[in-house]
């Protein structure tokens, strides 16, 4: 007797298609799966083993051979669990070859017959509706899958009931994507009116949200850095639908769905100064997506800047300049997206309080220059926006509430500017100044900016990067102003916030 049925290996976005083949001989009883399976997969005829038994189904005592081809690509994970489940319940007889001919199944199975949750569903949702195929996948998942299309997607919540609906004795309900809103909770994230003083620092992140641009916090202790970072995502316009299903496909690869399916807010990743650069950058046995991806779309802030690791920070720079990550291993070279918003923090040295004469240690200033060299050039050089955050003053704490700027304010602010940047690069699907080449942006200068800018370059010998770094800058806050031109005032700004090291 013979059987298949397809499923998925998902690497990244991309997708490979694999065949289960089940062969069944006269012999000796035995139960063997091969095609380069790990340990997960090969356990697999275990947990099947149980599964069936639970249910009343023997199986046959004949040699059982489970094929995953194609033989040459690694198979790992207990998403196989599933297609060799009703593979084998093909060849048994069980259900019929044409109800799973049109199939991708994945999915873990419980010792009882339930299906159990496995990473990278709405990635093979897609793929699947693509080819015109049924995708079926446990129930708990049905949310996560149905973005991919409601009318190709069965969800049991166990083997008995999806063997039920194929017999047609029990038919499983239609999959209905929930209604979620692309909305900010402001009880999550906070607004920048808890923030009292600083006013140099919010201007800065509310051009940095505008424009998606780097920025860098520099400042002692306790004077507001992690909560300005903190409460970013409260001034960013909505994350759009295309931009969700994005983030929701690599926290789908990492495991990390919820259960309304599609992430409807922009990730805020904050890593500790301990992480991995595995743990930053993504990979492992099964080169998942690492902070730096599940950032995508959304803010990644890094306390502590120089406590990193240097080939953490250093693993940085492809992100910042082309908006993904390559993860490059022995078995397996996976491109995760990685369009983020760089937010860091960092202390002017390690004791924290150079500049301070009451405070500061007596190795200063030279521990300041030391502990900013932690930090390399090439990194510092894709950061578009240095600001200073002082200590707060005594006439900043009795400043009423009331007064203090909110953060709906800002955002309307942002999203006016970010509303200009969409139209003007919708023909190219870009969405913000950062995103752009800057020699594209040269022609907006007037000749009062260029003038300000070829100055400044002379003088302090920006580099090429840092120099259209600048420009980008510039059409940001010109954006801000609703300007359509970069004026000398923008230009000036935006080479104020480049710190010259």
């Amino acid at each position: 007797m013979n059987a298949n049925i397809k499923t998925v290996s998902f690497l990244g976005i991309n997708t490979i298609e694999i065949d289960v083949q089940i062969q069944m001989l006269n012999g000796l009883p035995a139960f063997t799966i091969v095609g380069l399976p790990d340990k997960t997969v090969a356990e697999s005829r275990e947990r099947i083993r149980a599964c069936l038994y639970s249910m009343g189904i023997a199986l046959p005592s004949k040699r059982i051979t489970v094929n995953l081809a194609p033989a040459d690509v690694q198979k790992e994970g207990s998403h196989y669990d599933l297609p060799i489940a009703l593979a084998l319940l093909t060849a048994m007889g069980v259900i019929q070859q044409e109800d799973v001919d049109s199939v991708v199944a994945v999915g873990e199975l419980a010792l009882n017959g339930s299906l159990a949750k496995v990473p990278g569903v709405l990635p093979t949702a897609i793929w699947a509706k693509s080819q015109n195929k049924i995708l079926i996948c446990p129930e708990e998942q049905a949310q996560e899958a149905v973005w991919a299309g409601e009318n190709h997607i069965l969800a049991p919540s166990s083997l008995l009931s999806l063997i039920n609906h194929f017999k047609g004795e029990q038919i499983l309900p239609r999959i209905v994507a929930k209604a979620s809103e692309h909305t900010i909770k402001p009880s999550n994230v906070g607004c920048f009116s808890d923030i009292k003083g600083q006013m140099t620092a919010k201007r800065a992140m509310e051009i940095a949200a505008a424009g998606n641009h780097n920025v860098l916090m520099l400042g002692p202790p306790g004077v507001g850095k992690s909560i300005l970072a903190a409460r970013i995502p409260s001034i960013m316009p909505p994350i759009t639908p295309e931009e969700a299903l994005e983030v929701t496909m690599i926290h789908s690869l990492a495991g990390m769905t919820s259960d309304v399916g599609l992430i409807t807010e922009r990730p805020y990743r904050s890593p500790h100064h301990s992480a991995s650069l595995v743990a930053l950058v993504g990979g492992g046995a099964n080169a998942k997506p690492g902070e730096i991806s599940l950032a995508h779309r959304g803010v990644l802030f890094l306390d502590e800047l120089p406590e990193f690791s240097r080939a953490a920070l250093e693993s940085l720079r492809q992100p910042l300049e082309t908006g993904n990550i390559t993860i490059a291993r022995a078995n397996s070279h996976v491109t995760y997206p990685a369009r983020i918003q760089l937010v860091a923090a960092m202390n002017p040295c390690r004791c924290g309080y150079l500049g301070n004469p009451e405070k500061e240690c007596n190795l200063a200033p030279k521990c300041g220059k030391d502990y900013l060299r932690k930090i390399s050039g090439p990194l510092l050089d894709r950061i578009d926006i240095f600001v200073d955050v002082p200590d707060v003053k005594i006439s900043d704490f009795t400043q009423p509430q009331e007064s203090i700027e909110k953060s709906g304010a800002i955002r309307a602010r942002v999203m006016a500017a970010r509303e200009i940047q969409l139209e003007r690069y919708k023909s190219r699907r870009l969405g913000t100044n950062s995103e752009v080449d800057g020699h594209e942006l040269e022609h907006y200068l007037t000749d009062e900016a260029k003038e300000v800018l070829y100055r400044c370059i002379d003088l302090v010998k920006i580099s090429a990067r840092g120099y259209y770094r600048v420009i980008k800058l510039a059409r940001t806050l010109a954006d801000l102003a609703k300007f359509d031109a970069i004026e000398k005032g923008h230009v000036t700004e935006a080479i104020s916030y480049r710190r010259m090291m």
